[in-house]
């Protein structure tokens, strides 16, 4: 079951419920009408084409985009609370994205962006590090392969280590989940293999993990439930087995395609 806090009758409210969410920016509707529903610790991947509205949710997750205002009942809540900050997210959801590696693309060493990840910073400042911030950022280090990164600047790094490094940053409040947004985009074979050893282990160990991307090859075996997402809107969502079907996948991404399984990953050919 997943972990999380129980409400007063036993149950444990979802990690995310949106409901008839929709986001504008400018002229163009990023969300419209989105529902979904998301437990603590579960393990889900968002799927959808380049331009489906898949970032444009993680930033609403993150609370960088927000709902407009709209006739229907909109629910917008995270664990079950209405009113909610990053700081209320950050010990049940670890976000990891293309956005953030960006970001920590500077002078600051691997240490110091893992130990940021306690203030929610980009660095560290005037903020005050504890001993025990000191011990948890060595383990997560050590258990990541990138201990011997340590003092080795942000900017240096490949794009593989920068992503197990950002790995570390997320673990460090022991999140119930983590969201990856596109997480292998720009990693060659050996950091891709490296990347979904990391990330089974992490999703063996209970940790849920929100997988957003717009390859099936990311979908690691221990995913269950796939939505897909295409023109800012969900189009289906159901178990993996049903959801990853040669006319599902055509059908979204607007190509013909036979989808193969070997060994618990789905990989699309044909197209």
């Amino acid at each position: 079951m997943p972990r999380g806090t129980s409400l007063k009758n036993g149950t444990t409210p979802p990690l995310l419920e949106f409901r008839n969410i929709t986001v504008i920016k400018g002229s163009a509707k990023l969300l419209d009408a989105v529902s979904l529903t998301l437990a603590e610790g579960e393990n889900v991947a968002i799927l959808g084409p380049n331009g489906a509205g898949k970032s444009s949710l993680v930033k609403t997750i993150n609370r960088e985009y927000y709902p407009v205002a709209s006739r229907r009942r909109t629910v917008f809540r995270i664990r079950g609370k209405d009113v909610w900050d990053v700081f209320d997210l950050r010990a049940s959801l670890g976000i990891v994205s293309n956005d953030l590696q960006c970001t920590f693309s500077r002078d600051i060493s691997v240490r110091e962006a893992v130990l940021s990840g306690f203030f929610a910073s980009i660095g560290l400042f005037m903020h005050r590090v504890t001993p025990a911030m000191e011990r948890r950022t060595d383990e997560l280090l050590e258990s990541l392969g990138v201990s011997h990164l340590a003092g080795k600047p942000m900017a240096l790094l490949s794009s593989g280590e920068a992503r197990r490094v950002l790995i570390a940053r997320a673990l460090v409040h022991n999140p119930k989940t983590l969201l990856f947004d596109e997480p292998t985009n720009s990693l060659d074979l050996s950091a891709l293999h490296t990347f979904r050893s990391t990330i089974r282990a992490i999703a063996k160990d209970g940790t849920g993990i929100i997988m957003v991307t717009h390859n099936l090859h990311d979908i690691i075996p221990e995913i269950s439930r796939v939505i897909l997402m295409n023109g800012g809107r969900i189009v289906a969502d159901g178990e993996k087995e049903a959801i990853l079907t040669d006319a599902k996948i055509g059908r979204l991404f607007g190509v013909p395609v036979r989808v193969r399984v070997e060994d618990g990953w789905y990989y699309a050919t044909g197209y």
